[in-house]
């Protein structure tokens, strides 16, 4: 093998899928190897994929990447192509027989075994110190692998595996050190937040991971996504409710809302659970931003439960919301209990209609902002305007504030901005 002088990390799909790329190419770096992140104007000798295969359109994106990969190192564009993550655990043999360019398909938690290939060795005491692909002052931590959730239309449980906790003291080391690199904002990810520690502790430990985190972190600002509804520990709501650098936000996927739908689902939570969560939430943190992700055309949805569940989004009111159509997968529970018989055009017509719904909720929300001023973190300069965000939003996903200001705003920084005026997912304002 040649010697590998740089190398390219391309990530596809999730932020969890980011920090494993992270880990890697803090390794790597530490090995001495010039290391780059989806770097467009590639000059790499190297190629390292880490692909994503949850839904139909990622799994496709994954392999029409590595094809175009692969046919740069057949024209000797590239030396080395390494493929790694959750579609090359769900089809490495597969994949091996139809790719011939790829030197070594590695699954998911393989970051030991890539490593070793390249540069034969691996520092286990480096695990934290990752190499953000991040801007610099936001990063994601990881707090568990895996999941024990059998939702019906999921096929992470069986690519990832069961539902690994890391140790408290771990994440607040790992915390710590972002901290010391300059980062603000700390998303903290999992497939599902609500589980943490039970597994390690016996017991769910995620409001007492997240007081420790407040505590010793040094974060201003702490962001928590895809918190599973059923037993969600209301007292981290009150620990909230105390800590100002605990963002007034949760990313928490409902899925549904027909009580059919959600047992289909396996879900494990009725409608009255989701409806009372949420009253739970906005009586305690009036202001708080709720994220919500809902999952359209699953076998079984009849008109009557999109129905149902359009009124939901109509009545809820919910801050910020995503919708995802059903992707009949193999490694799922529905796989062999249901056929995939909703019309790919009726999925997509559903979709679009709780987005057009949504996106006059959201316009009505955010006008009701105008002439409030709220603390917010710069992302990025963009010629004359300055773009940020509130605590209400998390990046990638959620509303931005354009920002007009005669001053020199720093990325990174928080400041003061008066909003002047509002769209359906954008705010705009002045400092």
């Amino acid at each position: 093998m040649k010697k590998i002088k740089k190398i390219n990390i391309i990530t596809m799909g999730c932020s969890k899928n980011l920090v494993d790329s992270e880990v890697l190419a803090g390794q790597l770096k530490k090995m001495g190897i010039s290391v780059a992140h989806n770097d467009e104007n590639n000059n790499s000798d190297t190629i390292i994929v880490n692909t994503c295969g949850f839904i139909n359109d990622a799994k496709e994106e994954s392999i029409d990447t590595i094809l175009q990969l692969a046919k740069d190192k057949k024209n000797g564009l590239i030396n080395h192509l390494f493929v790694f993550g959750c579609l090359s655990e769900r089809y490495k043999d597969e994949l091996k027989k139809e790719i011939h360019e790829v030197d070594e398909f590695f699954g998911v938690n393989s970051l030991t075994d890539i490593v070793q290939n390249i540069t034969k060795d691996f520092e286990k005491e480096l695990i934290g110190e990752r190499l953000i692909a991040t801007p610099p002052h936001y990063a994601y931590l990881k707090i568990a692998e895996g999941c024990d959730r059998k939702c019906s239309f999921c096929s992470i449980p069986s690519i990832r595996g069961k539902y690994i906790s890391r140790t408290s003291g771990s994440l607040l080391t790992e915390a710590q050190h972002l901290s010391a690199q300059g980062v603000k904002e700390m998303m903290v990810i999992a497939q599902d937040l609500t589980y943490y520690g039970t597994d390690l502790y016996k017991k769910p430990q995620l409001t007492s991971l997240i007081d420790r985190l407040s505590n010793e972190s040094g974060m201003e600002w702490i962001r928590l996504h895809y918190a599973y509804p059923a037993k969600f520990p209301k007292d981290l709501i009150k620990l909230m409710k105390e800590r100002e650098n605990i963002c007034n936000y949760i990313d928490i996927p409902f899925q549904h809302i027909s009580d059919k739908m959600l047992k289909i689902m396996r879900r494990n939570h009725t409608k009255s659970d989701i409806l009372n969560l949420i009253d739970y939430f906005r009586k305690e943190i009036p202001d708080m931003a709720i994220r919500t992700t809902l999952l359209v055309g699953h076998p079984g949805e009849t008109k009557k439960d999109f129905d149902e569940l359009l009124r939901f989004v109509e009545d809820a009111q919910i801050d910020r919301l995503g919708v995802f159509t059903y992707s009949h997968e193999e490694d799922s529970w529905c796989w062999n209990k249901y056929k995939d018989n909703i019309p790919a055009k009726t999925k997509r017509e559903r979709m679009e209609t709780v987005m057009e719904v949504q996106q006059s909720i959201s316009a009505k929300l955010n006008s009701g902002k105008s002439g409030k001023t709220f603390k917010t973190i710069i992302d990025r300069k963009e010629g004359d305007l300055f773009i940020g965000r509130t605590q209400y939003d998390s990046p990638e996903v959620d509303n931005e504030i354009i920002i007009k200001s005669k001053k020199n705003l720093k990325p990174g920084s928080f400041y003061n901005i008066l909003i002047t005026d509002s769209s359906e997912f954008d705010l705009f304002g002045k400092f």
